[in-house]
């Protein structure tokens, strides 16, 4: 089951499930994080509360993307109550062009091979400990904050890119959405695509600046994939320019193309009691091996991404926009 979120035609959200070329209309629902919370309370798996409740026929699809009435498919009303964050260094591809912007710069390729950067050791950690047996506590995957739900945008939105940014790069992932029931319990609703867009000319000054590079906007959806993920997944990230493909790559996923078990992953995040505020939203992604950045692309505004994976349906895609904010260096007042 592939569930979406939307605005109908007269600008009221519902949920739908995708069905071919339309949306069957879950009835009595106007989000999924009310309805992942009903299934919570009454003890049942999301499927079955969208079977209870029952659906109708609904719009086109391809119409409702087309207009950008299309949502992400988890969130919450207040933004603030939605936490975005990731992992990196989780996939089997991903140390070598991660430990290429770690490096530093003056250094000749001797003296870097006979040091290990901090980046191959934790991919070190993570090849010998990220997949840990059934119970045990595997090596802890690097982890970062993205921001809350008001650094979200839709599914064809364009990207704003702040001022000071000094690259607009993307990072097809997947991501899981996750709701933290009345016990405090996270539980994870499923899965779906996500554009994690960094800057990555300034992760590579200093790998120190991580934290900086993630704090920008990102996108995930169109759709999420109800149940277990494919242990292998094959997509395709790709940029258009003037409606030309100027990159495409494929990009694998799934446990089977990773060093770290989901499961670990989910526990590092999860282990901290803040993070099991009862009703809040958490959106985390799980990672990449490809960009665009490490082949060299300089992105620019009017550029479009495209993240596909048949698994998810309907692609992510989203543009590059203008800055998103005026840059005031004197913008604190004392009181």
């Amino acid at each position: 089951m592939r569930l979406i979120q939307f605005e109908n035609a007269q600008g009221q959200r519902q949920v739908g499930i995708v069905d071919g070329d339309r949306v069957q209309v879950v009835r009595n629902s106007s989000s999924t994080r009310e309805l992942a919370l009903a299934a919570i309370r009454g003890q049942h798996s999301l499927q079955d509360e969208v079977s209870h409740r029952g659906c109708e026929s609904g719009p086109d699809y391809a119409a409702l993307l087309r207009n950008g009435q299309v949502l992400p498919p988890l969130d919450h009303e207040d933004p603030a109550h939605c936490l975005i964050s990731g992992t990196g260094l989780t996939h089997l591809g991903s140390a070598s062009t991660r430990d290429k912007m770690h490096q530093p710069q003056h250094l000749h390729q001797g003296e870097v091979e006979a040091g290990m950067t901090d980046t191959m050791r934790i991919f070190k950690w993570g090849l010998e400990g990220g997949k840990p047996a059934a119970g045990q506590v595997g090596a802890q995957p690097e982890w970062f904050y993205k921001g809350d739900g008001s650094i979200v945008i839709r599914p064809g939105a364009d990207f704003p890119v702040p001022p000071f940014a000094e690259d607009a790069g993307e990072e097809p992932e997947l991501t899981g959405l996750y709701v933290i029931g009345d016990d405090g319990q996270p539980y994870r609703l499923g899965y779906a695509l996500g554009n994690e867009f960094s800057d990555h000319v300034m992760e590579r000054r200093n790998y120190l600046y991580l934290a900086h590079s993630k704090l920008r906007f990102c996108a995930y959806g169109p759709e999420l994939r109800v149940g277990e993920l494919p242990r292998h997944l094959v997509g395709r990230s790709r940029i258009l320019r003037d409606g030309q493909i100027l990159w495409e790559k494929e990009f694998l996923s799934g446990e089977d193309n990773m060093c770290h078990s989901l499961a670990n992953l989910e526990f590092h995040h999860f282990k901290y009691a803040q993070f099991l505020r009862p009703g809040d939203v958490h959106v985390h992604y799980f990672g990449t091996a490809t960009l665009s950045f490490a082949d060299g692309v300089k992105t620019r505004p009017g550029d479009r991404f495209q993240i596909r994976l048949d698994a998810f349906g309907a692609p992510l895609e989203n543009g590059i926009g203008e800055s998103a904010q005026p840059l005031d260096i004197g913008q604190v007042r004392q009181l």
